[in-house]
């Protein structure tokens, strides 16, 4: 089975669409996605999730489902140290969440109290359940930290979600802390992060990525990188994002 995990293009927030360069990028998308043969897509209802898609499913001739569990990840917390209310888990400075050995391992990170401050556990279980009930429905069947083979294929299926449940998402297929992935991790607006299963042994499966974040059709089309979901690249410009 193949995993084709997307990321919507460049966000105008203000109106839960795309900006102009997002369209243009969201059209170069299509040239890429829309020829494979994909099996089944899959779409966050976010209106930036949903119009990225547009161009591929109307450039394919296909639909998608909308799956609510793939919106993003805003799940807010309350930090009473910092004396704020965060309004995502992701955008946390580095020398904070660094400093805490749990927020490393992919059991702990959760139950700290500062995330269980908000609906964390919830909106994880969300995530997990939805993603595994689709690969079920695919021929993978959670156990442990692995996947059944109950009905081994080829398959390509598409998600066009958001950064911040794409780590999370991430995190449950290779056992990873989203924590490390939130702020280790950019994957630009219209990246495309590919994943494939591995059956070394008969009907046991695990996944491994083989391009994360890949933004090579924005390259070969001259479209630059939108800037959206990074911080800045040094202190200095202040025309970047800091805190």
């Amino acid at each position: 089975m193949n995993i084709l995990i997307i990321r919507h293009g460049d966000p105008d927030y203000s109106i839960d669409s795309l900006t102009e360069k997002g369209w243009r990028e969201a059209e170069i998308l299509s040239e890429r996605i829309a020829p494979l043969d994909v099996k089944a897509y899959y779409v966050s209802p976010l209106g930036r999730a949903q119009d990225t898609a547009s161009l591929t499913l109307k450039k394919a001739g296909r639909s998608a489902e909308t799956m609510p569990w793939l919106k993003e990840f805003n799940v807010p917390i309350k930090d009473p140290a910092a004396g704020i209310d965060r309004g995502i888990p992701w955008d946390m400075l580095p020398a904070e969440w660094t400093a805490v050995p749990e927020y490393y391992d992919r059991e702990k990170w959760y139950s700290l109290p500062l995330m269980q401050s908000g609906s964390m556990s919830e909106r994880l279980a969300e995530v997990w359940d939805g993603l595994d009930a689709i690969l079920e429905k695919h021929g993978y069947k959670r156990e442990g930290n692995l996947y059944r083979a109950e009905n081994p294929n080829e398959d390509t299926i598409v998600f066009f979600c958001h950064f911040g449940v794409q780590c999370v998402m991430l995190g449950h297929l290779l056992g990873i802390s989203p924590m490390i992935l939130w702020h280790g991790l950019m994957t630009a607006p219209t990246s495309v992060t590919t994943l494939h299963t591995e059956e070394r042994r008969e009907g046991i499966a695990y996944f491994r990525a083989s391009a994360v974040g890949d933004i090579s059709h924005l390259y070969a089309a001259g479209e630059p990188p939108a800037f959206a979901g990074r911080f800045c690249e040094t202190f200095s410009n202040a025309e970047q994002r800091h805190d």
